[in-house]
């Protein structure tokens, strides 16, 4: 048995299981009436290329780096499109429903960093999206752990 602790990504599942909850995340945003207009015009790979995203900032693989650009691709995405607080909101209100859904895991120490990412990354979003903001100098994504409990402990 190893000492080591696991990362979020393996935790969670991995890529697999990432893949499943932005899957069920998007089939819901394409039916909110809040969140749809935002998202009317993206690809069918959209929910693929936000699970390689989450991947990497739970410490799996740097696909989305490598392939997509990494940190600058993802706030050039959000430039311009003024998301609403409501509209942020709506976005972590669904994406746990989507994680509940699919079977991410509910102990307290991988929920209170699942939670707390997407509450940092959905502000840093919708702070990004409004036009008057200018782009941000940072290069490399922002890595998210466990914070100050390691998983399993009581």
């Amino acid at each position: 048995m190893s000492d080591s602790v696991p990362t979020m990504y393996e935790w969670a599942g991995g890529a697999e299981a990432l893949e499943r909850l932005t899957e069920a995340f998007y089939r819901r945003v394409r039916k909110d009436e809040l969140l749809e207009p935002l998202f009317r015009y993206m690809t069918d790979d959209h929910p693929h290329h936000v699970a390689v995203w989450i991947s990497e900032v739970f410490g799996g693989p740097k696909t989305y780096t490598q392939e997509r650009g990494g940190y600058p691709h993802m706030v050039g995405q959000h430039r311009g499109r003024s998301i609403q607080p409501e509209q942020r909101e709506r976005w972590v209100k669904l994406m746990l429903e989507a994680a509940d859904e699919v079977g991410m895991p509910k102990d307290a120490e991988f929920r209170s960093a699942f939670v707390g990412y997407f509450e940092f990354g959905s502000r840093r979003a919708m702070a990004n999206s409004q036009p008057e903001v200018k782009p941000s100098s940072r290069e490399t994504i922002k890595l998210w752990g466990w914070g100050e409990a390691p998983p399993g402990t009581d």
